[in-house]
Parts: C-alpha cells; structure tokens; sequence
C-alpha cells in the first residue's frame, strides 16, 4: 500500500519568498509565468509613534555604523600614505 505524501514539507505553509521559476532551468513551467505575479506576503505596517520612532532609530543606526566603518577606513588609509611617503 502507498503513503500519500503531503504536497509540502513539515513547518511549510507554501508561501513564495523567491520565484525560482526561470526560463531554461529544468522545472520552469510555462503554464506558472501566464498566471502573473503573486504576491509573496502582506506589508507590515507601523502602528503608533513608538514603532516608527523605533524603525527610524534603527535606520539611523544602520547608516551610521555603515558611514564609520567608510570613514575609519579612509582615515587609515590617509594615515597610511602619509606614513609611508615621508
């Protein structure tokens, strides 16, 4: 007698994060690209000051450890070239 086997994996609810539905690969399906674009998930939206204050405060952060890591980087550069060209 055979098992049925379900059609998802144990912990998937069949979600699309990626289409890996491409032109020349041996599973793409013409038939899944006439169906249009799906969309993957829901937006999340900020409620309250608190949580857009907080989502600005982590974009801020963000950028500023990005603009001191350039910075710090150039500076050693700078310092390397003025040491080495005394």
């Amino acid at each position: 007698m055979k098992r049925k086997r379900s059609p998802l994996p144990e912990g998937d609810d069949g979600r699309v994060i990626a289409n890996m539905n491409v032109d020349g690969m041996p599973w793409y399906d013409a038939r899944a690209d006439r169906a249009g674009p799906t969309e993957s998930g829901e937006r999340t939206e900020l409620r309250g000051r608190r949580q857009k204050m907080a989502a600005l405060w982590g974009a801020l952060t963000a950028a500023a450890v990005v603009v001191l890591l350039f910075g710090g980087v150039f500076f050693l550069v700078i310092l390397l070239m003025d040491i080495s060209w005394r």
